[in-house]
């Protein structure tokens, strides 16, 4: 494992932390995205159903795990426990926009025809897709809260991150998944602009605003 990934793992695991304490500490969901939320949920569940039947690590096992308890406690206290500040009216992307595509790609476009393969293929075309609820909804208020936009951030930056781990993979192992690399590109380019509003307003104490859409 490089240094590549395992800061990867910590951007991603930080972005969930401060999404959670923003959560917690405000007791409300405003802002937030419950659909991005439910897709990233639903990454989780279907990357990682290898833990009943692949054993790589302990570092492995306890990461996925954490991601997976993570995930679905989002969920829970954006549509139960604080579902009175849930933006329901803002969060109206799509989701069987992104979830046939996804789904129909994933059969046909794996390394192995299997269940298994196929879910976890279905979870890397998927988490490349699973931010757009939330920049959608962005987009559509206009703005964005400092702690919403960290947490953006940083899970860009994990995507990133995990660019240079496989460029460093093939440099090192001449190992190459084009399917994970290619879906991971096209993730990190959904937040090359909020990278650049990131730097260029937050930074600088600046409140995040876009131009409403008309």
């Amino acid at each position: 494992m490089n240094i590549f990934r395992i800061l990867g793992d910590v951007s991603h695991l930080l972005a969930i932390i401060i999404l959670l304490l923003k959560i917690m500490k405000s007791k409300s969901c405003a802002g937030i995205s419950g659909k991005s939320q439910i897709l990233f949920a639903l990454v989780f569940t279907t990357r990682y159903l290898d833990l009943f039947t692949n054993f790589i690590s302990v570092y492995n096992t306890v990461m996925k795990v954490i991601f997976l308890i993570c995930a679905y406690v989002t969920v829970y206290m954006i549509y139960v426990k604080f579902r009175k500040t849930f933006d329901s009216e803002n969060d109206s992307f799509r989701l069987e926009f992104l979830l046939v595509p996804v789904t129909g790609l994933s059969f046909l476009e794996n390394h192995s025809f299997t269940p298994l393969e196929i879910l976890w293929t279905f979870s890397i075309y998927l988490e490349s897709v699973a931010i757009l609820p939330q920049l959608f909804m962005i987009s559509k208020t206009g703005e964005a809260e400092t702690i919403t936009t960290h947490y953006l951030f940083f899970l860009g930056l994990y995507r990133a991150l995990y660019i240079a781990n496989w460029v460093w993979r093939y440099h090192t192992e001449n190992f190459y998944d084009q399917i994970a690399v290619v879906s991971g590109v096209v993730q990190t380019i959904f937040y090359c602009d909020f990278f650049y509003l990131y730097v260029t307003k937050v930074l600088k104490g600046k409140k995040l605003s876009l131009p409403m859409p008309v």
